[in-house]
């Protein structure tokens, strides 16, 4: 495994968003997953390992309002400032494959931050069953999750990051994050949705979809979706576009013909690899084009 290091946080929280009940809930997850998450054993051989070399690379404690959580973050070694991105973690949570983009990042200079987003609901890094890890991510408020990118953020200012300079990008479960955290936080500059969900039956904890709150929406975003995707159709892409351009706002949206959900995640079978890579330089592209790289 590479070298990292543990550290925990001494800066003062001062997230603007409010949750109902915070200090009623407990934390459930204290500390990050050492590897893959069991629900994706066994790992692909085609697993990307980002190594660590010139990097300040490790687990950290993100002071929230109610408490801390773990999160991954990684960063050149240096004064900085360094560009900030929000790594937002897919439905498994931030193990082995988040925390490796997030080296990924630091490599292209960011400071590269995924907090753990179900730290109070449940760790789902040791289960296997699909079901039983949507029953704990479906307890997880949006409310809560924009507070928790709050905190991230200023961890990351406090830890030579510059906030001038902000993307988020998010994957599955995360994907659907950066549109609404986008939506939420006008110091966005950019954001990248891999396969996220737009559109969605609303509930109690996840009042709105990113396509209720376009008119919201203050950066431009880039989707990136498989055409072949059974969980997110086509037709609701049309719909995010169609919102998009009536509300006169910066997004595009585009989709691999004949690719399924998950084509980034090199560790699992629903891996592509000229999409994944073609996404990805699309990613950097876009934020050097938004002032984020």
């Amino acid at each position: 495994m590479h070298d990292e290091r543990t550290e925990t946080a001494t800066v003062t929280e001062t997230t603007t968003a409010t949750v109902a009940d915070f200090s009623r809930r407990g934390f459930v997850v204290t500390t990050l997953a050492t590897g893959f998450a069991l629900a994706v054993q066994p790992v692909s051989g085609q697993t990307i390992a980002t190594d660590a070399d010139g990097l300040v690379a490790g687990e950290v404690k993100v002071p929230t309002k109610d408490g801390e959580i773990p999160a991954y973050r990684a960063q050149p070694e240096g004064a900085g400032p360094f560009p900030i991105v929000l790594v937002v973690q897919e439905i498994f949570g931030v193990h082995e494959h988040i925390k490796d983009v997030c080296r990924r990042f630091a490599k292209l200079g960011c400071l590269a931050i995924a907090p753990e987003l179900y730290a109070r609901q449940g760790d789902v890094s040791n289960l296997k069953d699909f079901g039983d890890i949507r029953k704990i991510v479906s307890k997880v408020p949006d409310a809560q999750v924009m507070s928790d990118l709050d905190a991230a953020l200023d961890f990351a200012k406090k830890s030579k990051g510059d906030a001038s300079r902000l993307g988020i990008t998010g994957f599955c479960w995360g994907g659907r994050i950066v549109w609404l955290y986008s939506e939420h936080n006008p110091a966005v500059k950019a954001g990248v949705a891999w396969y996220g969900r737009v559109v969605g039956e609303p509930d109690e904890l996840h009042p709105k979809n990113p396509i209720d709150l376009v008119d919201k929406l203050g950066a431009p975003i880039l989707g990136l979706y498989g055409g072949a995707d059974n969980g997110i159709p086509v037709e609701s892409l049309e719909k995010m576009r169609a919102a998009v351009k009536a509300a006169g706002k910066t997004a595009e949206i585009h989709v691999y013909p004949d690719t399924p959900h998950a084509f980034f995640a090199d560790y699992r079978p629903s891996y592509r690899k000229p999409q994944a890579e073609d996404g990805w330089k699309r990613l950097q592209e876009w934020f050097k084009k938004h002032g984020v790289l």
